[in-house]
């Protein structure tokens, strides 16, 4: 693990990894649950670093079925999923919530939304330079570089901060 930047907290059978533990990855996600022969296996969760959740079965590394939880409670399910669809365009926090009146639509699942750098893009798990082509994360640490197809895809589809009142078209 010194090698891996990962850190083990856990009970060990043989000289390996086995039983109850608390495995975090250096990207700081953290699986808490059972292990065996090193891997996860059993039941256990991993937690990431924006809040979000999957429960899962494990078996020898794999998961086996698990359901993911998003950040702001929504559960993903993949046979009905029905959230932001063509037939309801509402955000999670409005059908949970309630919408707001005319005027004061919300522009993002959370609201207030963030705070985009002027010309970068919210492409989800972090801001987006396009003249660089670097994604960092929301606490400004580098991810990833952007590919073309990703880079179309950010540009094309996601927020752009534009000037003081981030988030927002200026005024023609």
């Amino acid at each position: 693990m010194e090698y891996t930047g990962s850190k083990y907290i856990g009970e060990y059978v043989d000289g390996r990894m086995e039983g109850k533990a608390k495995y975090i990855l250096p990207t700081e996600t953290v699986y808490v649950g059972d292990m065996k022969d090193g891997m996860f296996h059993g039941d256990g969760t991993l937690y990431y670093p924006n809040g979000s959740q999957y429960d899962a079965v494990w078996e020898n590394g794999l998961a086996i079925k698990g359901t993911y939880t998003f950040a702001d409670g929504l559960h993903y399910d993949e046979k009905n999923w029905h959230y932001c669809d063509g037939y309801d365009r509402r955000f999670f926090t409005e059908i949970r919530n309630g919408l707001k009146p005319a005027g004061m639509a919300q522009l993002t699942n959370m609201d207030p939304p963030r705070k985009i750098p002027k010309g970068w893009y919210d492409c989800g798990d972090g801001f987006y330079n396009p003249v660089t082509r670097v994604i960092k994360d929301y606490r400004n640490r580098f991810l990833r570089n952007a590919d073309d197809d990703e880079h179309e895809w950010i540009t094309r589809t996601c927020r752009k901060g534009y000037n003081e009142i981030v988030g927002h078209r200026p005024k023609l």
